[in-house]
């Protein structure tokens, strides 16, 4: 008669762990098994991360050497000249001829043009004498 337990139990799941993988064999596949992931990660890192923490580091740089007097465009697309600095997170934006607007440093994506330093002391001396 026929045995229906050779057809629910293959006769594979019988044999023994031992009998299926030598001993000291398992150990380099499971390693090869994570090649392609730590590929793909370094891929990723070098392709997407680290340029964008290289970009991000450069924005931070430029933000904090904002002075009186450069030209910059802000992420609404304002573009102005710093009028003033106000502590270290507001800068006073003219915009158009005695139009003043208030900013946040952060705001700011762009140098559009950045003004000399003895041009800037010199702008400074400048308005001191006329008040």
């Amino acid at each position: 008669m026929l045995d229906f337990t050779q057809f629910l139990i293959p006769s594979a799941l019988a044999q023994t762990a031992a009998a299926i993988s030598p001993p000291g064999g398992s150990g380099t596949s499971m390693y090869m098994n994570f090649l392609p992931l730590v590929l793909i990660f370094a891929v990723f890192y070098v392709l997407i991360i680290r340029p964008q923490q290289k970009k991000l580091d450069d924005q931070a740089k430029m933000i904090k050497a904002l002075r009186r007097g450069d030209r910059v465009i802000t992420s609404g697309g304002i573009h102005g000249k710093i009028a003033r600095l106000e502590g270290d997170d507001i800068l006073i934006l003219e915009i158009a001829d005695g139009v003043n607007i208030k900013v946040t440093r952060s705001f700011v994506t762009a140098l559009a043009a950045k003004t000399d330093p003895a041009a800037a002391a010199n702008d400074g001396d400048e308005a001191e004498k006329k008040n």
